[in-house]
Order: C-alpha cells, then structure tokens, then sequence
C-alpha cells in the first residue's frame, strides 16, 4: 500500500521533526524545547529495538542483519557500511510514521531523528522541520564522550583494533554527512549549526520561533523564592477553584514542599494561566501510593488548548527523571484521564468520605 505525500503530511501535521547531522545538537535542542513548552518527544533510536523486534529480515533486512561482533561490525567497508546505515533509517522510517500518526493524533510532539532533505520534503513542510547541523569530521570521539552513547562507546572499544575500528567509522560518518551538511546549508530549510557558538537555550529559543513555539503556552516548574513563586501565589490566591485554592495557596506560601515535591505554570503571553503539581500525598489516605499528579487547574478562558495535557506530560517527564516509572491521578470523571495514558485502577475515598476513580499511568 502506498500513502500520497500530501496524506502523510496532513496527518504528521502535529509532528515537529529535529534532524540534522552526528553531534549536531538535535536531541539536546529537542529536550530542551520539551522541557520549556512541556512537549513529549519522540526519540527514534530509543524506539529501534521496538520496531526491530516487530520487522521481518523479508521486508526489513537492514534492521535484521546480525554481527557476531565489533570486529565485523566496523569490519566492513566503508561504502558497505553507509549503505547499511541508510537502508536501516528507511526502513526503520515505516514504523516512525506510523507511531507519529498515533501519537500526535491529538497533541503535539517533536521528534529526534535522522531525515534526509527528500524525505523531509515528502513527509513535513518546512515549518516543521529544523536542521542541527556540526561538520562531520571526528565524530566517534565526541560521540563516544556522551553519558547516552556509552553503549557505542563500550561496543567500539572491544574492538580487537580499536584505532582502525575508529578510523572506519569516522570516515564512513563523513562519506555519509559531508554533502548532506552542505547540501541542507544550502537548503531552504532551518538550521543551525555548532560552530557558530550558540548556547544550548539560544539554539532552543531560535528553533521555538521557527516553530512557532514562541506562541505556545510555556511550562515551567516552580522554584521556590523566586519571582515567579510569587507570581504563582498570586494566581493561586485568585483563581476561579475556589474549593482548593485556599489549600494550594498554604502549600505554596508555606512552600510546604519536601524532596522532589514540586509545582508547575503555565505561562502564556506572561501571565499564569494554569498550574499542576507532583506530590507524595492527595486527598486520600493512600501513603502507599506515589507520587500523584494533582492540582491540574487552567483558566476557564484559556481551556480548548490542551494545556492541561502538556502540565500533565510536564509532571510525568519530571517524575521519570526522579526515578518513579509510575504517576497516580485521583478524579470524578470517567473518560477524561485517558486521553493521557492513565488506565483506571480502582474506586478510593477522600477524607471527605467522597469515592473517587484512581487512574495511573506507566511512564516506561
């Protein structure tokens, strides 16, 4: 079966794709990017293992071929190698769009990858794709240097001649990058490049405005004895939830907050329009389960924005970088947590002596 170009972009077109060369900077600008608008990423190669396990050496030969070991592996010539490399991201792709369509069907995401500039072209309009780009010269080196490649790193180095292995593949990475960067610097599309010296925020802020991100609301997690924690008392204090308010606005002034207990604003136009928190403790007399995902508020005006999905996607990457692989949200309604991954659990009771559904949510 074969989809028309125009149909696949209609339906990627909540995707937002960060591509570029090896060391380029595209999944430290996707993190950052996720972590200033609360926007879940996409990460294709943490999915590869996923789709491998769903290919067929038939149709995916690529993604099935097996190495005994290093020395075969960058044993390989370098033309070998390359044709290896590219027919494993095409084929890998299938499934990358196929999850995209999924996944983005009602909320945005970005996602880390490799694109070249015609599947670029076919896939996503050039408003939704950014380029980062460093000159491919010496990569294994800083590639190895990184805490998320030390699987590389240690594979390269069992390698019964580690220089040559080295030597192979950076001459393979430059055969296979030193157009491309030339080719998409000449391109119309967006990029940035490592050598020009940007920080890490300035790359992400560039690439926001590119997106169109700089008009999205932002999430930001509260620090206390901060212009912004004051800020957000105030918006606590003043809120339409009337029936919490009082007690987030304790919390808050109080900053009765321990270990990695935490609030979250929305922000939009500079003002806070909504918040959400990770806590130990709700309203329920559950001190076995943790950490709840609570306090989800927006302003009436500014709901319809799906800014109460991207506080809850906020407080759930938070609670993974602590460590938890699960989050619990306590709620009246059925249906409406869902639409957010949670699964229902059971019925509890408050301390009110109200019943209440408990949902939660697998944050493998």
């Amino acid at each position: 079966m074969i989809f028309q170009d125009n149909i696949i972009k209609q339906y990627l077109k909540n995707v937002y794709f960060v591509a570029g060369t090896p060391c380029g900077g595209k999944t430290t600008v996707t993190r950052a990017l996720s972590k200033m608008y609360g926007i879940p990423v996409y990460d294709i190669d943490e999915r590869f293992p996923e789709h491998q396990a769903m290919s067929d050496p038939v149709s995916q030969p690529s993604m099935n071929k097996d190495f005994r070991d290093a020395d075969e592996f960058f044993g390989r010539s370098v033309e070998e190698y390359k044709a290896w490399l590219l027919s494993n991201t095409r084929e890998q792709l299938d499934f990358v769009l196929l999850d995209l369509m999924r996944l983005s069907k009602d909320q945005i995401i970005l996602c880390d990858c490799h694109l070249t500039l015609e599947q670029a072209a076919q896939i996503t309009d050039p408003s939704h794709v950014a380029f980062m780009l460093k000159k491919p010269e010496n990569l294994v080196d800083e590639y190895c240097n990184r805490p998320d490649h030390q699987g590389f790193s240690d594979f390269i180095h069992s390698a019964t001649d580690f220089e040559k292995a080295k030597a192979t593949c950076n001459e393979t990475l430059l055969s296979l990058n030193a157009k491309y960067y030339e080719d998409v610097k000449a391109s119309e599309y967006f990029w940035l490049d490592r050598a020009d010296g940007r920080s890490v925020a300035e790359n992400a802020a560039l690439t926001a405005k590119h997106f169109g991100f700089d008009r999205l609301t932002q999430i930001v997690k509260v620090e206390k004895d901060t212009p912004l924690a004051a800020e957000f008392l105030s918006f606590v204090e003043n809120c339409s939830w009337t029936e919490v308010r009082d007690h987030i606005a304790g919390l808050v002034r109080n900053w009765e907050f321990t270990d990695w207990e935490t609030m979250f604003a929305a922000v939009q136009d500079g003002k806070i329009v909504g918040m959400a928190s990770l806590l130990k403790t709700d309203y329920y007399p559950l001190p076995e389960i943790f950490p709840w995902v609570s306090c989800v508020f927006v302003e009436k005006e500014y709901r319809g924005q799906k800014i109460s999905g991207r506080l809850i996607e906020a407080a759930n990457r938070y609670a993974k970088e602590q460590g938890f692989t699960k989050t619990y949200i306590p709620t009246e309604y059925t249906g409406l947590y869902e639409r957010y991954g949670y699964t229902y659990v059971k019925d509890i009771v408050n301390y009110g002596g109200g019943t209440d559904r408990l949902y939660v949510k697998n944050l493998q």
